[in-house]
């Protein structure tokens, strides 16, 4: 008997450790709207990203980098593999995974949050749409 609770227990565990460390798929108008919460969660978000000196940047999209439409973005943490990567995920649409913070705003606290510790940073490339 104990030893089937004991199985029960480590189950449990387990299964919930591996869902706290599944994203929550989020749109940048929801972090940008209620940043609060998402505060400390491991988020998935697609956006255009542009990788400049005091401007690391998920834009909602690119018109909006284009037209320095500062409200529609997020600070992004840059790590050195995204670093790695700068040519292909630099003036693109990407999809990252990181941890959102509502606190942290960016260079000059200008921003809706920011996206830290990344963990996943590609190119989105979406499905092609038949006409």
């Amino acid at each position: 008997m104990k030893l089937v609770a004991m199985a029960c227990i480590i189950t449990a565990l387990l299964v919930g450790l591996t869902q706290a460390q599944e994203p929550t798929n989020v749109t940048l108008v929801q972090l940008i709207a209620n940043p609060e919460k998402f505060d400390g969660r491991l988020i998935r978000v697609i956006g255009f990203l542009r990788l400049e000196f005091e401007g690391n940047v998920l834009y909602l999209h690119r018109e909006d980098y284009d037209n320095a439409i500062l409200g529609d973005g997020i600070w992004v943490d840059e790590t050195s593999e995204m670093n790695k990567q700068r040519a292909k995920l630099n003036m693109s649409y990407v999809l990252l995974e990181g941890i959102f913070s509502s606190r942290e705003r960016g260079h000059m606290g200008m921003w809706s949050g920011t996206i830290k510790e990344v963990r996943r940073a590609q190119v989105w490339v979406p499905a092609k749409h038949e006409k």
